[in-house]
């Protein structure tokens, strides 16, 4: 089975890899389940991981020269994870048209070429979502993208719908919610301060939070959502109805709980590194996205939540916070 990760340098690609290399075999758009001989990583940098059965291509995914020399004809399946986040989709359109649609289109009339429908795993975001809402939001709200960011991955929904309804790709379209705790550096993500305020301040530095206290967010661990994103390629096509778009399950969080949980896990020093001050363009971001859900699909195909937003920092300082 060849398999291809688009933005495959990336944090949550690389785990993705790792943990798609461990399980070893994924059920191809036939229903079969089949070995994974051939892993493609693609980014813009290289992805760093050695495995005899991993290929590592660098290169702009917007050109289509790139994509036709990384989707082969026996490419089985695409988990397109490469965007640019919304904070930099918002201040720059037309990187964001490019990135996130352009390149998203691309890959897509690709996928009409080959001699059999791939499964097309395309990672949405719940920013589709936006002005006056029901709460909780359902699985089949309408989509009313408030940003840039938003409204380039509901194109993207409704394109991977569209093609699978015509028979040319077996998709589906997963709205992650916030993953927390990311490591490395702060990015250009609106939602980039949801793990700032936890690796920052465990590392010894202080974070500015940008957002008010009471400010909800719905969020997601890193471990959850890659398992996440196996159970819905894995998810028969049978189960799915009018869509192929899935509200993956998270928690609903208080920013000012986040920092409460981080203060009963690490103490009054590393909490008290968290800086309120408000950023107006951040906020604006954030207050346009609804913070409570109720996915039904998602959980019926067998998506799980972590239990709590302390076991989702606890979970950072085991596996990703640097050892020193």
């Amino acid at each position: 089975m060849r398999i291809v990760i688009t933005g495959g340098a990336g944090f949550l690609a690389s785990r993705l890899a790792r943990a798609l290399l461990a399980r070893g075999s994924l059920t191809d758009a036939r229903g079969e389940s089949r070995e994974i001989r051939d892993l493609v990583l693609v980014d813009v940098v290289p992805a760093t991981i050695s495995d005899r059965r991993v290929s590592v291509v660098t290169g702009d995914l917007a050109e289509p020269a790139l994509i036709e020399r990384v989707v082969t004809d026996d490419t089985d399946s695409i988990f397109h994870l490469a965007a640019v986040v919304s904070g930099q989709a918002e201040a720059e359109f037309d990187i964001g048209m490019r990135v996130n649609l352009d390149a998203t289109r691309a890959l897509l009339e690709r996928c009409r070429k080959l001699p059999r429908p791939p499964k097309f795993v395309f990672t949405s975001s719940l920013a589709v979502f936006g002005g006056a809402l029901p709460d909780p939001v359902p699985d089949d709200a309408v989509l009313t993208p408030q940003t840039s960011y938003g409204t380039q991955k509901a194109i993207g929904e409704l394109l991977v719908y569209d093609m699978t309804r015509k028979g040319y790709i077996d998709g589906r379209s997963l709205r992650l919610p916030t993953v927390t705790v990311r490591p490395g550096k702060p990015n250009k993500a609106a939602s980039s301060f949801a793990s700032g305020i936890i690796r920052e301040p465990l590392s010894g530095v202080d974070a500015i939070c940008p957002v008010a206290r009471d400010t909800r967010v719905w969020v997601t661990s890193p471990n959850a959502v890659v398992a996440n994103l196996i159970v819905g390629h894995e998810a028969p096509a049978t189960k799915f109805a009018h869509t192929r778009s899935i509200n993956v399950p998270g928690i609903l969080v208080g920013v000012g709980e986040m920092v409460d949980a981080l203060r009963r896990i690490a103490g009054d020093a590393v909490a008290d590194r968290v800086k309120w001050q408000l950023d107006p363009a951040i906020d604006r971001i954030v207050q346009t996205w609804p913070a409570r859900f109720a996915p039904v699909l998602g959980p019926a195909l067998g998506m799980q939540a972590d239990s709590d937003v302390e076991s989702i920092i606890r979970q950072y300082v085991e596996d990703e916070r640097p050892q020193g």
